[in-house]
């Protein structure tokens, strides 16, 4: 069925709705779109929205990036954007009956993160590779704007989750009203930390838009309540980062895993797979930590890990090999931030897979769990160095065209240059008063 069929029927199942919020995501995953009266989106699919195509190309605070080259000196030109499938859905946070759909621009546009990752998803597919895929996600919720300093940690405590059933609550209704399949949700380690997992799908443009549509679902409902929710990567000093962590097995033209053994022993191809990933981990790390916060993640005891490298069933690492049976064999990619696009996370890993199993990349010996922090390959622990390797690398453009890679770096070196202009409250405590 086609979008503009289901987004239809929707409006028809439901009079009541008087508006449609339609988006696309920008660079750093951000909702950006319109709010539409019940008889414009009617026609949404057939006639397009117009958006600016610098839409995708802004900074964290949304301006346009100059240096990305789509808004000045081009006369900041529109495109069509058309409903994603599978996308309409009721907003039940909102004040009145609303319903959203997300949109993808016309014709791949490369700024677009969704075709970032179609375009991996293509080179795979044209090698008679299906992706299975699916994410977890760690956020922390605060009653009010602030963590409370004396919140316990209480990992996968279930008075933690009794606690917050109210919101949790509403939270599952949500995504399920809006076909965000959702599985289990936890009390991770730090205080009021959970994580939810998502289902995993034969498809991961589908997995990236669940992911999408899971944060703007916490953060709505949260705000809805009185609670703030964030996915920051480091909104806590001193405790837990938020993660995404993706799980990622390929199936070949006729459905079967190729990534494991009739047995389920992980073989030739799942090794070349973790190759890649190791091997390009450090050039792609942009794409897995692109804020300033990103890099407060990574700590020699925290277990976001400092170093390139696998392990079997072995969650100090950053590439997990987890074994089961043939189809339950796969890869969990545990370097991402929470803060990541979702999109772009997942380009990096699929091209960093296709990169091992083209090349036949050996990923080298599994790390030791009881020699954590060490060994593997170095990975940029600092914004500026990730944005050098991520500029200078042949992966990194092949991955997401040249010109898609020419936007994101014009995008995340911008907010680099303006927070490195701005003098934080910190230096103010340190040194106004003693220099």
């Amino acid at each position: 069925m086609s979008a503009d069929d289901l987004l239809a029927d929707l409006l028809a199942a439901h009079p009541e709705v008087e508006r449609v919020e339609a988006f696309v995501s920008d660079v750093n995953g951000i909702a950006r779109g319109k709010w539409l009266p019940r008889d414009k989106a009617l026609d949404l699919a057939a006639k397009g929205l117009p958006l600016p195509r610098s839409i995708f190309a802004l900074d964290i605070w949304g301006r346009d990036v100059p240096d990305a080259g789509l808004a000045f000196g081009t006369g900041d030109p529109d495109a069509l954007c058309r409903p994603i499938p599978g996308t309409a859905a009721l907003v039940p946070w909102a004040e009145r009956p609303t319903a959203q759909v997300m949109l993808a621009m016309e014709g791949d546009f490369y700024a677009d993160p969704r075709a970032m990752l179609k375009r991996a998803v293509h080179r795979l597919a044209a090698r008679g590779l299906t992706v299975v895929a699916a994410t977890e996600l760690e956020f922390y919720l605060f009653e009010g704007s602030r963590p409370a300093p004396d919140q316990a940690c209480d990992l996968l405590s279930m008075d933690a989750l009794r606690d917050a059933a109210p919101l949790i609550d509403a939270i599952e209704d949500a995504a399920r009203a809006q076909g965000v399949p959702t599985e289990t949700i936890l009390r991770e380690n730090g205080p009021g930390q959970y994580e939810i997992n998502l289902r995993h799908v034969a498809d991961p443009l589908a997995a990236a838009d669940h992911a999408i549509l899971l944060k703007r679902i916490v953060r709505s409902v949260a705000r809805a309540q009185g609670w703030t929710a964030t996915f920051m990567a480091k909104p806590v000093a001193g405790q837990s980062g938020s993660g995404m962590h993706v799980h990622v097995s390929l199936l070949d033209e006729a459905g079967a895993p190729v990534l494991a053994d009739a047995d389920g022993a992980p073989n030739a191809v799942l090794r070349y797979a973790v190759g890649g990933l190791v091997t390009t981990m450090a050039e792609a790390m942009l794409l897995f930590a692109p804020h300033a916060n990103s890099y407060r993640r990574f700590a020699r005891a925290a277990t976001a890990r400092l170093s390139a490298g696998w392990g079997m069933d072995d969650r100090s690492a950053t590439v997990r090999v987890i074994h089961g049976s043939r189809h339950a064999t796969r890869i969990e990619h545990r370097v991402a931030g929470a803060d990541a696009n979702p999109y772009l996370v997942l380009a990096g890993i699929l091209s960093g897979m296709l990169a091992g199993i083209d090349g036949g990349i050996e990923p080298g010996p599994p790390h030791a769990p009881q020699d954590f922090g060490k060994g593997g390959r170095p990975l940029p622990l600092e914004w500026s160095t990730a944005m050098d390797a991520f500029a200078t690398s042949d992966f990194a453009i092949d991955a997401l065209g040249a010109e898609a890679h020419a936007v994101v770096l014009a995008c995340k070196r911008r907010d680099h240059d303006e927070l490195q202009a701005r003098i934080p409250d910190v230096e103010y405590a340190a040194y106004l008063g003693s220099l």
